[in-house]
């Protein structure tokens, strides 16, 4: 959806910067840098987000049973869409509670129930595919993952695949950079520099 898209860039929760790019904390040099954090502070925009994910997991993953959200940034929109499907909710904390009962997945899951988790950025995939993992751990049956955006990252299709699971999002690179070129925000030396990123992000150069 390239109107979700430029939402974001509209919001600044995406930023393109391919002549001074970012440092990703795995030290990967990107020049977009997405912090979908900021969505909640924006009712219009999150709501069309929460909509959009609603509509995508009842095509994608129609027997969902339960919304899970990872913490911390998928939990406010894993409310907001089991609230749309009147489906139960619960999160996954990247790590088991050191106290208490020592939890990692909060709320109820009852054992073989049909998940979809819920984050709001795929890179690699690896931080929602711990969370898949700890679902699985709980006897959840993790029928899929849905994001709102994805950087089309070779990575995370094959991590992915290894893990069985399918996912979908809202957007994806692609669209963004479409958006950012209507919004006429990119010039060619911007937009090659984008695409090669893309192809390749551990060798680009900038």
């Amino acid at each position: 959806m390239k109107a979700i898209a430029a939402d974001l860039l509209k919001i600044k929760a995406v930023s393109l910067s391919p002549q001074q790019p970012f440092t990703w904390a795995s030290g990967i040099k990107s020049p977009i840098y997405c912090d979908n954090r900021l969505t909640i502070s924006y009712p219009q925009v999150r709501r069309q987000i929460a909509i959009g994910l609603a509509e995508l997991i009842k095509a994608q993953f129609p027997q969902v049973e339960v919304i899970a959200g990872t913490a911390t940034a998928g939990i406010p929109h894993a409310a907001w869409v089991a609230d749309l499907l009147n489906l139960p909710m619960i999160y996954v904390r990247s790590k088991p509670k050191d106290h208490g009962q020592g939890r990692q997945i909060e709320g109820v899951l009852q054992p073989g129930q049909k998940t979809v988790l819920i984050d709001d950025l795929i890179s690699t995939g690896g931080s929602v595919l711990k969370a898949v993992a700890a679902a699985r751990k709980e006897q959840a049956e993790v029928i899929g993952v849905a994001g709102i955006f994805s950087y089309q990252l070779a990575a995370a299709d094959q991590n992915f695949t290894a893990a069985q699971v399918p996912f979908a999002t809202l957007t994806n690179y692609t669209e963004l950079i479409a958006a950012a070129q209507e919004q006429q925000e990119l010039s060619t030396a911007d937009l090659t520099l984008l695409q090669a990123w893309r192809q390749d992000p551990t060798n680009w150069q900038h």
